[in-house]
């Protein structure tokens, strides 16, 4: 099958990493996705396995498009009963970057039209639309004047692991978070330390990229490819017994600071519900009175960087990370993910690797600085 996993930008690379594992072929990265072949065992396995994927797309038709009459009547001239009957339901996603169709909503709606429209003239009925739970979810992307339909093999979005069940404002993606740590390079052989916790989301990913915990081992919604017609159940119960066969201890620790109560009530709960209380810790304390836990360690943390935070504070609250990495954290890396880039410039530290990543909408800026624990000459 041709197949193709969509990411956030400046994950693209990590995600291709992510699927050659599991045994795809023919990768090739684009723009926030790659696309690659596999069977039905790769696809079941870039689901439950993959970390940095949004979601895993099954291409069916493609062709060239520029105004909504064509649109109509290419999609309807895909066979749709080999997908779905009268019985099921279906939702349409739609993504536009094309000066030929400025409204995703809009080429959703002709596309529903056209599939519906299929039905009730070969059977005089017509399956519904569910928004929220359909037998069958389907993509419709156009760039420029090139459209992709594709059945949406993930269902919700992979982002849901299904272990968050509290946030924060501003909380950080699932996906972004995982990928933050695969790109640090972290091998696993020292502490994991996330000094502004917030919900818990590093601290849970850090957890389960140590132990080897497949990422939807918690979710509980099923995946698209659970209801279509060629499900295999017996496939599927392999794919995620193999998966959770390879799970391994951690000799070190996952540790979570926060010096708000709440952070860490909340990242309490959310550990709870992945699983892994016993194997995080998290303690209410600030960043600026913060000791190293160990001689050496990973820091990777995602500070705030709102706007509605007034400027001179914003500043002076980096200033005192920089202060407190350089001072008290020697023989550490430290990475921070932020979109303030002039508050940034008050961590005063150079930083040794710079990663554009998106978070959100945001462009962030995600920096390693290096704590050497005598001058950078002597380490070299």
């Amino acid at each position: 099958m041709n197949l193709t996993a969509t990411t956030i930008q400046g994950l693209e690379e990590i995600l291709a990493d992510e699927l050659e594992a599991i045994g795809a072929k023919d990768i090739f990265v684009k723009k926030r996705a790659v696309e690659f072949t596999g069977d039905k065992r790769v696809m079941y396995r870039a689901n439950y396995e993959v970390r940095t994927a949004i979601r895993i797309l099954m291409p069916i038709e493609t062709f060239r498009v520029r105004h909504e009459s064509g649109l109509y009547s290419k999609i309807k001239k895909i066979d749709w009963s080999q997908y779905m009957g009268l019985k099921d339901t279906l939702a349409i996603d739609g993504v536009t970057q094309s000066r030929f169709f400025n409204h995703s909503k809009y080429v959703a709606l002709k596309s529903k039209d056209a599939i519906v429209d299929q039905f009730r003239d070969k059977f005089g009925s017509r399956p519904d639309v569910d928004p929220i739970n359909p037998t069958l979810k389907i993509n419709i992307h156009i760039n420029e004047d090139h459209c992709t339909v594709s059945l949406d093999s993930s269902g919700d979005s992979l982002h849901r692991r299904g272990y968050r069940r509290e946030t924060l404002e501003a909380p950080i993606n699932e996906v972004l978070g995982a990928g933050m740590i695969l790109l640090s390079g972290w091998k696993k052989d020292c502490d994991f330390i996330d000094p502004m916790c917030g919900s818990g989301t590093l601290l849970v990913e850090a957890a389960m990229i140590a132990r080897n915990i497949a990422p939807q081992k918690q979710r509980r919604i099923r995946f698209g490819f659970q209801k279509w017609k060629d499900f295999d159940h017996e496939l599927w119960e392999s794919v995620k017994k193999e998966a959770d066969a390879k799970e391994v201890d951690f000799k070190h620790r996952i540790l979570g600071y926060d010096q708000d109560f709440k952070a860490v009530r909340v990242s309490e709960r959310n550990i709870m519900c992945a699983h892994l209380e016993g194997k995080i810790e998290v303690e209410r304390q600030k960043f600026g009175k913060l000791e190293p836990p160990s001689e050496k360690g990973l820091i990777l943390t995602n500070p705030p960087y709102e706007e509605r935070i007034k400027t001179g504070e914003i500043e002076n609250l980096y200033a005192m990370i920089g202060e407190r990495l350089k001072h008290h954290f020697q023989g550490y890396d430290a990475w921070l993910i932020s979109s303030n880039m002039e508050a940034l410039k008050h961590i005063g530290l150079r930083p040794s690797r710079k990663i554009t990543l998106f978070n959100g909408p945001l462009m962030c800026k995600f920096l390693k600085f290096e704590m050497y624990a005598g001058s950078k000459k002597q380490k070299t």
